[in-house]
């Protein structure tokens, strides 16, 4: 992956080369371009990096800041949106429309059927989830997993927890898809998202500002409050559906 920083104080040629050299010294840093005139380095990294990780490998340069490159958002006439909205809207865009979709499909389900079952949506809405959300997740195994390290309570004490994990959400998919044991599948699901949570509302509380694993590394997502309600939303329909068979 590739990503694009700000750098300011390089001056010369001799800056260039020096930050280009401390850069590469970075932990999953493949390659280094720095274009010296917009004062801009392309960094092409194995897995995500936190942009602090950079930052520190200039610390004893201090006159080279590096910063995360703004994204210029088009602006939008005749927009019933204010700035924060358009902001909030672009940046969570891919996962607003997943949960649309899934959404949207599963109440269709219930309408072909000509009656409205809460439990039976749940259950499928459910599979859609895990099974969409696992699926962003294989697109990078690798990168979900170092992603999610940074954050996951387990996954930062156990890294193979990560490449696991995507599974796991697979086979819950799997699971309340083909209505398979319900009483375990909603169990563990009430346990894998309630550790989940722990790592999300730890970060979020400490206002750290890092990458979202919930999409894999296909979208650059900040974690928010949008991941504690999407995880929290998982817990509180496994536990209905637990409480409904007990």
């Amino acid at each position: 992956m590739k990503h694009t920083y700000k750098i300011s104080g390089m001056t010369c040629s001799s800056c260039q080369s020096k930050v280009q050299s401390l850069l590469l010294q970075v932990k999953g840093v493949n390659n280094v371009s720095i274009d010296l005139e917009k004062g801009e380095a392309d960094i092409t990294m194995e897995y995500h990096i936190n942009t602090l990780d950079l930052k520190n490998a200039l610390k004893d340069s201090p006159k080279y800041q590096l910063t995360e490159k703004s994204i210029d958002i088009p602006k939008i006439v005749a927009t019933q949106f204010t700035d924060d909205q358009q902001s909030w809207f672009v940046t969570y865009k891919p996962i607003v429309l997943v949960f649309s979709y899934i959404t949207g499909v599963t109440l269709l389900v219930q309408f072909v059927t000509g009656t409205f079952n809460w439990m039976q949506w749940m259950n499928h809405f459910m599979a859609g989830f895990f099974l969409v959300f696992s699926f962003f997740k294989l697109l990078n195994l690798k990168g979900f997993a170092e992603s999610y390290a940074m954050y996951d309570i387990v996954a930062k004490q156990f890294k193979s927890y990560g490449y696991l994990y995507a599974f796991i959400e697979l086979g819950l998919g799997i699971a309340y898809l083909t209505s398979f044991n319900p009483l375990a599948t909603n169990l563990v699901t009430v346990i894998i998202m309630s550790v989940s949570i722990v790592g999300v509302l730890k970060s979020v509380l400490n206002k750290q500002k890092i990458k979202c694993a919930c999409l894999g590394d296909v979208f650059n997502l900040p974690m928010s409050t949008i991941t504690i309600i999407e995880d929290a939303l998982m817990i509180g329909m496994s536990l209905i559906m637990l409480i409904k068979m007990i």
